[in-house]
Order: structure tokens, then C-alpha cells, then sequence
């Protein structure tokens, strides 16, 4: 037989039970409630046993039911947060049960508010979107009916925001550059090439002349002091792939270069 030495109280209604023969088990208000336990108390091996086991359970779910007060979680989180708190594979099991069992815990709905969440809140594509519910545990088929709520109509009106919002970040650029760097932007953000082409089809994007000139202008003056080193023709040379390669026209990129010797004999 055992005797109950103490029961201090800890943080979330758990307490430490600790026989005089040293032995410490955290056990939940339920469990002291349930078994009576109490201060001076004989206690079987036996019994300590069960009340050990049934504290583990009662805790486990208390946590969980913590993780879940701030949001929705899916079963690989609820999984990986009880792991962390040192609960048993066996105690794991029982609380995902019982969570499951009154409907605190449903793949699927989590799917489905994520997506919600997202398409109000954030600027990501399915794609993305699919990535991340795989990463916290979500079957292919709960994600499939999870995206179902987010139509290509509503797709391509999200992508046309981001498009025009990435359009205003790249204005500087060449005209052929503002037109990959968007459409590489909508890919990373996770939308289909279905829908980048449907997008970059109704994007207004108008080759100004001026703004072109500017553009090179800008972007030569910096390859113009920075390849200042070699002697002229392969100043030149490098200048001059350099400008091909952000996009600009040859004609422009050969009439910034004349432009800028001129100024050089100037000097």
C-alpha cells in the first residue's frame, strides 16, 4: 500500500500527487474528484496505477481542448501539440477519439475554413494553398473538396488583384520584364497556368516609350558605372547583354549606348 503525502496544485486545474515513498503522478481535478483522493489516504499500487492512466487521458484532452480554444486545428497538429506535452501514442489515441467522437475535431471542416480564411484574408493560389494543408496532415481528397470552394471565377479575380498590385511594384522595369516578373509572381503565389494566362490576357499593360526610355536609362546608368573597368568594347558588350536580358529592345539598348559614349567624349 501507498499513503498520500501531498496533492500541490498546478497551473489548469492539474495537481502533483506525491507518496511517501516519493512516488509523483500529475494528475486532473477529475481524476482527484473521481477517485477521491486525498491527503493522508491509503492507496493500493493498483489503484495509483489506474489513477496515473486516467490522469494521462484527463490531461491530454484538457490540452487539447486548450490548443483548440484559439482556432480550428487538424488531427496531425492536435497529434503533434499532445507529442510535445509528453502524452502517450495510447493517450493520443483516446483524446483524438473523443474529440472526433463530439465533433471538436473534422479534417475536412478545418480544410474547408482554411480555404475560407484564405480567400478572404491572403493572396495565395491553390496551389499554395494545397501545399499547406498537406504540410499540417490533410488528405488529397479532404484538400480536393476543401478547394472546391474556391471557383476559377474567384481565382482569376484574386490573381487579377495580385497581378495589378505586382504590376505597380515592377513599373520601372522594361515592358518585357513587367510582363514575366508578374507572371512569375502569380506562379510562385500558387495560382495555375490556366488562370496566369487568362489574367496576363486582360492585364493592361502598355509599352510607353518614354517610360521605356526611362527605364533603360535607369537601369544602363548603373551597368555604365559599374562595368567602368574594362576598356570599351567589352563595356559595351556586357552593357549591352545585360539590357537584353532585363528586356529592352536592341535598337534602344544600341542608342543608349551611343548616347552615353557621347557624353563620355563630352567629358
Amino acid at each position: 500500500m501507498e499513503v498520500i503525502q501531498s496533492i500541490r496544485k498546478l497551473k489548469n486545474n492539474n495537481y502533483t500527487l506525491t507518496t511517501k515513498n516519493g512516488r509523483k503522478i500529475r494528475v486532473s481535478e477529475d481524476t482527484l474528484v473521481r477517485h477521491r483522493l486525498l491527503k493522508g489516504e491509503e492507496i493500493s499500487e493498483e489503484i495509483l496505477d489506474q489513477v496515473e492512466k486516467e490522469a494521462e487521458l484527463d490531461i491530454g484532452y484538457q490540452q487539447a481542448l486548450f490548443f483548440l480554444n484559439y482556432q480550428l486545428r487538424s488531427e496531425k497538429e492536435i497529434k503533434d501539440y499532445l507529442k510535445k506535452k509528453e502524452i502517450s501514442e495510447e493517450g493520443i489515441v483516446y483524446v483524438i477519439d473523443k474529440l472526433q467522437g463530439l465533433s471538436l475535431l473534422d479534417d475536412l471542416v478545418f480544410a474547408e475554413s482554411y480555404v475560407r480564411t484564405v480567400i478572404k484574408t491572403q493572396d495565395k493560389g491553390p496551389q499554395t494553398i494545397k501545399q499547406q494543408l498537406f504540410k499540417k496532415g490533410i488528405s488529397d481528397e479532404n484538400i480536393q473538396k476543401a478547394l472546391d470552394l474556391f471557383s476559377f471565377d474567384d481565382q482569376e479575380e484574386a490573381a487579377t488583384k495580385v497581378a495589378e498590385k505586382a504590376l505597380r511594384k515592377y513599373q520601372n522595369k522594361s515592358h518585357k520584364e513587367q510582363i514575366n516578373k508578374v507572371r512569375q509572381h502569380l506562379f510562385t503565389k500558387g495560382y495555375s497556368k490556366d488562370v496566369i494566362s487568362l489574367v496576363m490576357e486582360n492585364l493592361e499593360v502598355e509599352k510607353n516609350e518614354d517610360d521605356e526610355w526611362e527605364s533603360i536609362v535607369s537601369e544602363g546608368d548603373k551597368l555604365w558605372r559599374k562595368n567602368r573597368r574594362f576598356d570599351p568594347s567589352k563595356r559595351k558588350q556586357k552593357i549591352r547583354q545585360s539590357l537584353f536580358t532585363k528586356g529592352f529592345d536592341f535598337d534602344a539598348i544600341n542608342r543608349f549606348i551611343e548616347e552615353k559614349e557621347m557624353e563620355d567624349d563630352n567629358e
